[in-house]
């Protein structure tokens, strides 16, 4: 994985950021008066602006710290989404059977990460790469032991030591972080008055494949 630091962006600061998933949709205006749509991305796309968490001038000071040490836009890190970062439900506690991840073959022992978006007209799968903190697996409904697999913490894929039977069902209940990177290399800076600043900006934009 290039040009990424497993850290992540201050929480203090995070808590205050907005922003969530984007998406391109080409739009073309038939002579009916219909249009056709598409999209030329699979993927929908995180922005967030995490200026608003900026209160203080110590907080202030952890935020050039941190800018600096990512050399501006070069490398990414990983930022905690305050309204989505778990695999079920905000308020709820993560379990073994939230997410599903695949079919076990008799033969597969690495499955990726996953949380689908989905309502009875349509379904999203969104792949994790992530993950933060424990994540529970299960098989048929059965929670496992965590010394029967391995999670990959950078990529967010599962290994199993011994392959799920055929036709098993894989789930997995975890927290995740976003992968992103600040989108400008300028952070503008403004003192009101001492122990307190103002920010207009710190966009930070979501890394697809790291």
């Amino acid at each position: 994985m290039s040009a990424f630091h497993d850290v992540s962006f201050p929480l203090s600061l995070a808590f205050g950021a907005s922003g969530g998933p984007s998406r391109v949709t080409h739009i073309t205006a038939l002579a009916s008066g219909a249009e056709h749509r598409n999209s030329p991305h699979a993927q929908s796309k995180r922005h967030y602006n995490a200026a608003a968490g900026i209160k203080s001038h110590a907080d202030l000071q952890t935020l050039i710290a941190f800018f600096e040490a990512r050399l501006g836009q070069l490398y990414g890190f990983r930022f905690k989404d305050p309204v989505d970062h778990l695999s079920c439900k905000t308020g709820n506690i993560p379990a073994a059977e939230d997410q599903f991840l695949g079919t076990g073959d008799g033969a597969a022992t690495v499955f990726q990460l996953y949380k689908s978006y989905a309502d009875s007209e349509g379904i999203y799968r969104r792949k994790i790469t992530k993950p933060a903190g424990t994540v529970l697996i299960a098989i048929d409904g059965q929670t496992q032991d965590a010394a029967d697999f391995a999670i990959d913490r950078l990529t967010g894929k599962v290994r199993f030591e011994i392959p799920p039977a055929r036709d098993a069902v894989i789930s997995a209940g975890f927290a995740f972080d976003v992968p992103v990177r600040f989108a400008a290399d300028r952070l503008t800076l403004s003192l009101e008055a001492y122990g307190a600043g103002t920010l207009t900006d710190v966009p930070l934009v979501e890394l697809l494949h790291a």
